[in-house]
């Protein structure tokens, strides 16, 4: 049986781990991402990077004939996973690599999202297309440990001057696919720029995401954006000002400053209870449009955690080890870091955001259950939210906003694959479609906290405290990775940054010894 454990940077020990000629993983329960219930045992063939035998071969607690078995050809591998569960390949549709304020590089970032089974991201702009795309064909021919990536720019990233015409607007839009992008980012514009830039970029077949932010939004907001061809919303701005109907913009405080980040965000967060009411008919009128137009919602529920409940996001439990002092100082409280807005972040704000959560999740269940898209993307390295870990908290905010958990596994799969125009490649264990693959040991569906890298916590029936799960092995293109392994050099990249710095994590506000 094949034996998983150490993995270099090199091309050479990579394909030491495949992809092979013929790779079968014996005796997983399936759990497959088109809402299918779990089915098991099951064989699945893979020949090099294509899945090519998916066979059901007995019943739960029945001994497996072998005759029943596909057969091994000489010079294939096994992978013997009786009892695990066997999962597509996750998609983050939201997923910045990393960032120079942050501290973060490449390596570190991609060996936490596949730790986790992330092997699809959406890099939605990041430190400028040409590092991206370099990046992305890298992992393309598995050259690094990495997801496969798709590269969006921000609009207007490179232009030599800032743009302010709708034909400026269309040749950035065409000279950033001409250089092999696969979509843009957009942050809002004036209306004109906006409907030309997304008319243009819809025209060329390339896909678009949108933060909404909040110095646009007033003139053009969500709606205004999936009329002209806006594939993808990111988080929820932009959303709650299409619902409103007794104003057009949110109530600001008369001394509010948007670069004032408490302000941004405090005021945010009461944002939803502006909005028309669930169910309402300009709620429906609004929701009814987007689904008409084949809009994907990915709400990154776990970035903004923290304002409901700042005290367990800064605490979770995987900061110790795996969390880079870097990144541990970029989020403590600053006037300067993007998203450590904890100027005096108290009781009221959080009431206030908890409130906020329960519409937006509303609204979010409620176009999933009309047969809306919706996808998991993290938005980490902001806000005490963690590269891979903060993927799996995602899940289980959709849980939290009413997704059965087969659900969520279709919106971490299937979903962001359509989303990506990639569901004839990824998205479901199919035979034909491309080897990207979880396999864990534990039922997910059961407790989603299985596929966290520290596992969960379980009593046993010794009354011994045990800690289960954790991804065993993540597979990307026919490469088998050991997912734990992973961790293991991510933990040692931390522990010798702390070494070298002399470093360790405390609480904001506690001064060292």
């Amino acid at each position: 049986m094949l034996c998983c454990a150490v993995y270099a940077q090199s091309a050479e020990s990579l394909h030491d781990q495949g992809p092979f000629s013929q790779l079968i993983i014996r005796g997983v329960t399936l759990i497959n991402g088109n809402g299918a219930p779990p089915m098991g045992p099951v064989d699945i063939v893979i020949e090099k990077n294509t899945i090519t035998g998916i066979h059901n071969v007995g019943y739960p607690g029945v001994a497996i004939d072998p005759e029943n078995r596909p057969k091994l050809k000489p010079g294939g591998k096994e992978l013997d996973c009786e009892g695990m569960y066997l999962l597509p390949g996750f998609v983050d549709m939201h997923g910045h690599i990393g960032g120079e304020a942050q501290g973060a590089d490449w390596d570190y970032v991609f060996k936490l999202w596949m730790a986790h089974g992330v092997t699809t991201v959406r890099e939605p702009g990041g430190r400028g297309l040409d590092w991206t795309l370099d990046l992305k064909r890298k992992s393309e021919k598995n050259s690094i440990i990495a997801p496969r990536v798709f590269a969006y720019t921000v609009f207007g990233q490179g232009s030599k001057d800032p743009i302010s015409t709708p034909e400026m607007a269309r040749t950035w839009v065409r000279d950033n696919a001409k250089k092999g992008a696969d979509g843009v980012k957009f942050f809002g514009a004036a209306p004109e720029i906006m409907q030309a830039a997304l008319e243009e970029n819809k025209a060329l077949g390339l896909g678009s995401a949108c933060h909404h932010a909040q110095l646009n939004v007033a003139g053009w907001n969500v709606l205004h954006s999936a009329r002209a061809g806006l594939t993808s919303m990111e988080h929820w701005y932009g959303l709650p000002e299409a619902l409103f109907t007794d104003r057009t913009v949110q109530d600001y405080p008369l001394d509010y400053n948007y670069q004032n980040e408490q302000h941004r965000f405090e005021e945010a967060g009461k944002l939803w209870q502006q909005a028309a009411p669930p169910y309402s008919d300009h709620w429906n009128k609004v929701m009814n449009e987007l689904l008409a137009l084949d809009f994907t919602l990915d709400p990154t529920f776990n970035i903004y955690e923290a304002s409901r409940d700042l005290q367990r996001a800064r605490r979770a439990e995987w900061h110790e080890d795996y969390t880079l002092p870097s990144l541990w100082k970029f989020y403590q409280p600053s006037k300067v870091s993007h998203g450590s807005y904890w100027h005096y972040w108290g009781t009221e704000q959080e009431v206030a955001w908890k409130k906020n959560y329960d519409l937006w999740m509303t609204f979010v269940n409620e176009y999933k259950n009309r047969g809306g898209r919706v996808t998991v993307g993290s938005d980490s390295g902001f806000i005490f939210q963690l590269y891979g870990f903060a993927y799996i908290r995602e899940m289980e905010l959709l849980r939290e906003a009413g997704f059965h958990p087969l659900e969520i596994i279709k919106a971490a799969t299937l979903s962001g694959a359509e989303a990506l125009k990639m569901d004839d490649k990824i998205g479901t264990v199919s035979i034909g479609k491309l080897a990207d693959l979880v396999i864990v040991e534990e039922n997910p569906l059961v407790n989603l906290k299985v596929l966290y890298g520290t596992g969960a916590i379980k009593l046993t029936e010794n009354n011994e405290v045990v800690r289960v799960g954790g991804v065993t092995y993540t597979i990307k293109d026919g490469v088998v990775y050991d997912a734990k392994q992973l961790l293991e050099d991510v933990k040692e990249m931390v522990t010798k940054a702390k070494e070298t710095e002399d470093f360790q994590i405390r609480q904001p506000g506690v001064k060292g010894n």
